[in-house]
């Protein structure tokens, strides 16, 4: 069996990070939270970038402590075992199965602009665009086929212009210069902190790109450069996205999107890619241009580095026995996990053309991207677990850092509301109980309690919390009360859930160190 190669270099990480960040989340993510935020989407960029640091961080703890292929999915079997690890594990391949085709049906959407069938007028694909979606994955593959020196290649070439691309069009449209936008109509916040809080969430999904990044530690050439990676990358983000959110904000003609002035919410039926439609409504030749080709460009791109990566998740889940040893087969000449890459992207393709035709389906594509919180919730806990069983940590004040990441991930999951987080909760466990019953997972269920718990209770969180189906009390006192509950209850469960001993990585893993 093949081993994986260390050539990725600090440059290659950072075009991984930020292209692979900059797709779908802020082209269709920024209009959907000014209709909640206003020009507050700016500030809820800012708390979500301070969020996803202190998330961030803890993958730089644990990343190089455990410099492995698809890492973030094998952390906490380490500090709680094979149960917790599982559940985590699952959050995590749930979020990745579900990019690759969001992305691909988005690169539909921008296509559709020069070819005007491929997307109904509901706003859903067509079977054209469908079978469209299905095509892209496939093209997916080759970037992914040939090895990671000629992925890194293709990423950072196609991943400089698309950055490039994005900054033009982010400067282009500052400059329509429409800023009566940020203090007319009610104000820099005019629906609150709740506002704020309906917001973040979306921002998430677009700062999921610095993921990536402790996916492809085992392929890192210097495993150390990967914690100030992992903090370029957010820092890099967060620039563009604040460049991008006052650039929709400024562009924003009212009568031209026949919407009523100041009327936030009306940007969210605003059809398609938001920035290709103000751009179109512009006549600027130049900005429309560009538009049109990072809305094509943006998406693929992403699409293609969350197939890889993705790929690295199902090899270490193999590694853990969760999923076929297949998974972890690793060819000789081209180095690439062949079977998790190839099984990856077919069960994507499925889902794409499943999904975009039926409203519903497609809805909820992007309402299982919540499992993926629910996967970076679990490893604050098993950073700290792992400290008191003897790890000794990267970070000066790793506790503080991870007491910080945890909270962030709870009023994440909280504030993405219902239906989002039951149907993540469902897809997850649907998921656990199937695959832990073919792979017999039954060591250490009593350390992954906790776990199971703090997911059933911010789903219940989001029910009556204000954010989709009952408003026993508003979303302000409903973060409140997950925070607390979060750090008072569940953290030290967390901790105190941990094993006796950690489990120490497999003779293969070590050896790939």
């Amino acid at each position: 069996m093949g081993q994986l190669r260390r050539q990725l270099t600090f440059f290659d990480l950072l075009i991984l990070g930020i292209a692979g960040a900059v797709g779908t989340g802020v082209l269709f993510s920024t209009a959907g939270m000014a209709a909640v935020a206003g020009p507050g989407v700016v500030l809820a960029w800012v708390i979500g970038a301070v969020m996803y640091m202190f998330i961030g961080l803890t993958y730089v703890d644990l990343g190089l402590t455990y410099p492995e292929a698809g890492g973030p999915s094998r952390y906490s079997l380490y500090s709680h075992g094979k149960a917790t690890n599982m559940i985590g594990a699952f959050a995590d391949l749930i979020w990745y199965l579900f990019i690759p085709p969001v992305e691909a049906l988005a690169t539909v959407e921008g296509v559709n602009y020069f070819y005007p069938h491929l997307i109904a007028t509901g706003g859903n694909p067509t079977t054209a665009g469908a079978v469209l979606g299905i095509i892209l994955m496939l093209i997916f593959l080759p970037f992914n086929y040939y090895g990671i020196r000629a992925f890194a290649r293709s990423t950072n070439l196609l991943g400089a212009v698309k950055l490039v691309l994005y900054l033009l069009v982010a400067l282009g449209f500052i400059g329509f210069s429409h800023f009566d936008n940020f203090s007319h109509y009610g104000g820099l916040v005019p629906f609150g902190a709740g506002g704020l809080f309906a917001a973040i969430p979306l921002g998430m999904f677009a700062f999921g790109g610095i993921r990536v990044l402790p996916d492809y530690a085992e392929e890192i050439k210097n495993p150390r450069q990967l914690g100030k990676a992992i903090v370029w990358v957010v820092i890099g983000q967060a620039v563009l996205y604040l460049l991008l959110s006052v650039g929709l904000l400024a562009s924003i003609n009212w009568a031209r999107l026949h919407i009523a002035a100041g009327h936030w919410a009306g940007l969210s039926s605003i059809p398609g890619n938001p920035f290709l439609t103000i751009s179109s409504n512009s006549h600027v030749a130049w900005l429309i241009v560009i538009t049109a080709i990072i809305a094509i460009l943006g998406p693929f791109v992403t699409g293609y580095i969350y197939q890889g990566s993705g790929s690295r998740v199902m090899l270490a889940m193999s590694r853990t026995g969760l999923v076929s040893q297949k998974m972890r087969q690793i060819t000789q000449n081209t180095a690439i996990p062949i079977w998790a890459l190839v099984a990856f992207t077919v069960v994507g393709a499925i889902v794409a053309y499943i999904a975009a035709p039926l409203p519903s389906i497609y809805s909820l594509i992007s309402d299982a991207v919540v499992a993926g919180y629910m996967g970076f919730a679990v490893n604050p806990p098993a950073m700290m677990s792992l400290r008191r069983l003897g790890q000794k940590g990267f970070l000066k004040h790793g506790n503080v850092v991870a007491v910080i990441a945890f909270a962030s991930a709870s009023a994440i999951i909280y504030w993405s509301g219902w239906p989002s987080v039951p149907y993540a909760t469902v897809l997850l466990a649907l998921a656990s109980i199937v695959f832990g019953l073919v792979y017999r997972v039954k060591e250490n269920l009593g350390n992954a309690l906790w776990y199971m718990v703090y997911i059933v209770f911010l789903t219940a969180m989001t029910y009556v919390g204000g954010v989709g189906a009952k408003n026993w009390f508003n979303v302000d006192i409903g973060t409140i009360i997950v925070v607390v509950v979060s750090l008072a209850l569940f953290l030290p469960w967390g901790i105190a859930s941990r094993l006796d001993q950690p489990i120490e990585p497999e003779a293969d893993v070590a050896a790939a160190k």
